[in-house]
């Protein structure tokens, strides 16, 4: 599924940096960049996880396919997140490009060897481990416990932490996704986004209804903590 962006064959050398990771030693590594177009898989579940990978540009969601044919989404790649880093050697989920999107990777058994030498590469790994532990909880929660006007309302504060620009919430993702993640339906979400408009909470710039004002944070976090 890799399509390189550049003709040149040779792995272009690059800092840890560019990957977002500080670096004592500041090391040498190999970091490609590959585009993917709108609906291509990156990786499948259960696909040997070789790489670590980055958004640069676009949006990725990691997803899994249940028993019964629906789908879970599990996580929304934005740009600068680093996801497919997994605890064993294999991937959980098959992720996803959502809009045409550009990726950085790196070979996770080189990211694992500059970080047996480098402590703060180390604690970085772990960070991100534990940020995706706490993600994970954080959604199991939302989906448990929390009714589907607070699971949109949670939804709309997260996006807006991680994607807000001028004030708006240009959402890469649809509504099919957004239903996707929050477990609900398609029908569901777009009465909770309704309602929340209704109540002067949130407002819609342009037709697709795809970007988002928060016109009363307050009230939104105030749905978001009745769960």
């Amino acid at each position: 599924m890799f399509v390189r962006t550049s003709s040149d064959p040779t792995p272009r050398p690059n800092s840890l940096h560019e990957l977002g990771m500080t670096s004592a030693s500041n090391p040498i590594v190999s970091l490609n960049e590959f585009t993917y177009k709108k609906g291509t898989e990156i990786y499948g579940e259960k696909e040997p996880a070789q790489y670590v990978y980055q958004v640069k540009s676009g949006a990725v969601r990691s997803y899994k396919l249940l028993p019964d044919g629906r789908r879970q989404i599990g996580a929304f790649g934005l740009v600068g997140d680093i996801f497919g880093l997994e605890n064993g050697d294999e991937h959980r989920f098959t992720a996803e490009a959502i809009v045409d999107t550009i990726v950085r990777l790196i070979k996770r058994q080189s990211l694992e060897m500059v970080a047996e030498r480098d402590a703060m590469v180390a604690r970085n790994l772990l960070t991100m481990t534990t940020n995706n532990l706490q993600h994970a909880e954080d959604h199991m929660l939302l989906l448990g416990r929390k009714t589907s006007l607070e699971r949109v309302a949670a939804f709309l504060l997260e996006m807006d932490k991680r994607l807000t620009a001028a004030g708006v919430i240009a959402l890469p993702m649809s509504r099919r996704d957004i239903a996707d993640y929050l477990g609900l339906t398609l029908e569901t979400v777009s009465r909770a986004l309704s309602r929340l408009h209704e109540f002067g909470t949130i407002g819609f710039v342009g037709n697709t209804q795809r970007q988002i004002v928060l016109l009363d944070r307050h009230k939104l976090a105030r749905l978001d903590l009745q769960g």
